[in-house]
C-alpha cells in the first residue's frame, strides 16, 4: 500500500509533468463492471481537488454501477498510473490516470472492478504473496469496421509466426508497440498469430494490478493504431466459424519477498507445493469462474471450438489443449517458474478476471488442495447458460466479486443469454429454410 508520503510524491510529480510538458486535458480512466472503459477528463487546475476528493459523476448510468436512489459517486486518480497520451502529438498535449471509486463519503465503492482486484491482492498479501501476471493478448485486425449481417475481412491471408512483405500486422504492431512503450506498458514480443488477421502482442510480468490497468490501456492503443491505419481491431473471442479464436493466455506466478513460491528445486517439474496447490485451486474451481474469465455468449465458440482452446478442467506441461498449463522450467532461472491459465479471451474484465482466477488459486493453497491426474476431468461450461449457473451456486466467486457485482453479472448474462437464445440464426436460415 502507497504510503501517504509517497502519494504525496507521485501527485506532485504529476502535477510538476503536466506544467512543464504544456498537458491541457487530463482524461480520468475506469471501467464499468462489463469491462468497458470510461473517461471523463478535467483541467490541471482541477487536478488539486480530484487527487484530494475524486470528481464526481452519475453512477446510475454506468453498467452495474449504483442503483438511482444511490447514483453519487468520485472518480479518484491514481498518480501511480501516470501517463502522457503519445499520439496526440499536437500542442495542448493530453495525459490519463486510472481511478478508484468512492463513495460521497470516501468509502471504497464495491462495485469497482479495480477495487474488486486489489481487495484479492490484499488477501494474497496478508498470506505473504504478490502476485505477477503477464498476457499473451491475442485480436484480429479488419479491412473495415464490421458490418451487420457481413462476415469480417481481415486484413492479410498470412498463419502463425508468417513474416511476408505482404502483411500489413508488421507496421501495425511496429506502431502500437512504439506508443505501448511510450506510456509505460512493456511489451515482451509480437507476432502474426495463425488465423488471418490475428496478431498477438504479449505484455511483460508486472503485479496483476498493474497487468489490469495495461491489458486496458492496450485494447484503447489498438483500437487508436487501427483506425489511424485505416483498419478495424476487434478482441471478440471468436469472429470465424472454422479459424482459432482469439486467447489472453495469462502466466502467473506467487512471490515471497524475492523468492519464487511456484519454485522447489528437485520437485516434479521443479514446481512447489504451493505452485501445485494454486493450480489445484484453479482446476476444482474452473467452472464457477467461467463467466468471469469467459463472458460472452461467443466466448463459449471459442473455447468450443478447437483450436487449442481448452475446453476440459485439466492441466499439463506440454498440452497446450490443458486448461493450466506448466511451463518448462529454465535451468537457472527459478523466477521464471510460473503457470499458465489458458481460458481467458482478451474481451474479459481483466480486473475481475484476475481477481476470481487468483482466489481460485489461494483457495487450493490454503485450503492445501491435492493436484491430481486428469483422470477423469470435469468439463468446462459449453454455453454461457451453464457458465451462469455453476457462477451462481459459488461461494468463492460471490466472496470474491462482492454482493453487489455478482448479483449484476449473472443480471447482466441471464438477459444476454435470453436475448441470444431467441435470435434466429444464420446456421438456422441457411440449413432449414430450403427444405423445410
Amino acid at each position: 500500500m502507497t504510503s501517504p508520503s509517497d502519494l504525496a510524491k507521485q501527485q506532485a510529480f504529476v502535477q510538476r509533468t503536466l506544467e512543464e510538458r504544456n498537458i491541457r486535458f487530463v482524461r480520468l480512466w475506469f471501467t464499468d463492471v462489463l469491462g468497458f472503459l470510461k473517461s471523463v477528463a478535467i483541467a490541471p487546475a482541477e487536478l488539486e481537488n480530484a487527487f484530494a476528493e475524486g470528481i464526481g459523476f452519475d453512477g446510475s448510468a454506468i453498467e452495474g454501477f449504483a442503483r438511482v436512489t444511490e447514483s453519487d459517486m468520485l472518480a479518484k486518480p491514481d498518480p501511480a498510473s501516470f501517463s502522457i497520451l503519445p499520439w496526440r502529438t499536437e500542442a495542448p498535449g493530453a495525459a490519463r490516470m486510472f481511478c478508484d471509486i468512492t463513495l460521497p463519503d470516501g468509502e471504497p465503492a464495491s462495485v469497482d472492478p479495480r477495487r474488486v482486484l486489489k481487495q484479492t491482492l490484499e488477501k494474497a498479501a496478508k498470506l505473504g504473496y504478490t502476485c505477477y501476471t503477464h498476457p499473451e493478448i491475442e485480436f484480429f485486425l479488419f479491412k473495415d469496421e464490421p458490418q451487420v449481417g457481413k462476415e469480417p475481412v481481415p486484413v492479410d491471408s498470412a498463419g502463425y509466426f508468417d513474416h511476408t512483405p505482404s502483411v500489413v500486422g508488421h507496421d501495425f504492431r511496429r506502431q502500437a508497440i512504439t506508443l505501448l512503450e511510450a506510456m509505460g506498458v512493456s511489451v515482451e514480443f509480437s507476432h502474426h498469430e495463425g488465423a488471418p488477421g490475428q496478431q498477438e502482442i504479449d505484455l511483460r510480468y508486472a503485479d496483476a494490478l498493474s497487468t489490469a490497468d495495461n491489458i486496458m490501456t492496450f485494447r484503447h492503443v489498438i483500437k487508436e493504431v487501427a483506425l489511424d491505419q485505416g483498419f478495424y481491431a476487434s478482441f471478440m473471442p471468436k469472429p470465424f466459424t472454422n479459424h482459432p479464436g482469439s486467447a489472453m493466455h495469462t502466466h502467473i506466478s506467487l512471490f515471497d519477498g524475492e523468492k519464487n513460491a511456484f519454485y522447489e528445486e528437485g520437485a516434479p517439474m521443479q514446481l512447489s507445493k504451493v505452485g501445485r496447490s494454486f493450480i489445484a485451486g484453479i482446476i476444482k474451481h474452473a467452472a464457477e469462474i467461467t463467466a468471469i474469465t469467459n463472458q460472452w455468449v461467443n466466448s463459449y465458440k471459442r473455447l468450443s471450438g478447437g483450436g487449442e482452446a481448452p475446453a476440459y478442467a485439466t492441466w499439463a506441461q506440454n498440452d497446450r489443449n490443458a486448461m493450466v498449463r506448466i511451463p518448462t522450467y529454465k535451468p537457472k532461472k527459478e523466477a521464471s517458474t510460473r503457470i499458465e491459465v489458458r481460458t481467458p479471451d482478451s474481451a474479459c474484465n481483466p480486473y475481475l478476471a484476475f481477481a476470481v482466477i487468483i482466489s481460485a488459486g489461494l483457495a487450493g493453497v490454503e485450503g492445501k488442495y491435492e493436484l491430481k491426474e486428469n483422470s477423469n476431468p470435469a468439463p468446462l461450461p459449453t454455453d454461457l447458460a451453464e457458465a451462469i449457473t455453476a457462477m451462481e451456486k459459488s461461494e468463492l466467486v460471490k466472496k470474491t466479486l462482492g454482493d453487489d457485482v455478482f448479483e449484476y453479472v449473472l443480471l447482466n448474462k441471464r438477459a444476454e443469454w435470453d436475448e441470444y437464445r431467441k435470435q434466429v440464426s444464420a446456421f438456422e436460415l441457411n440449413r432449414y429454410l430450403p427444405v423445410l
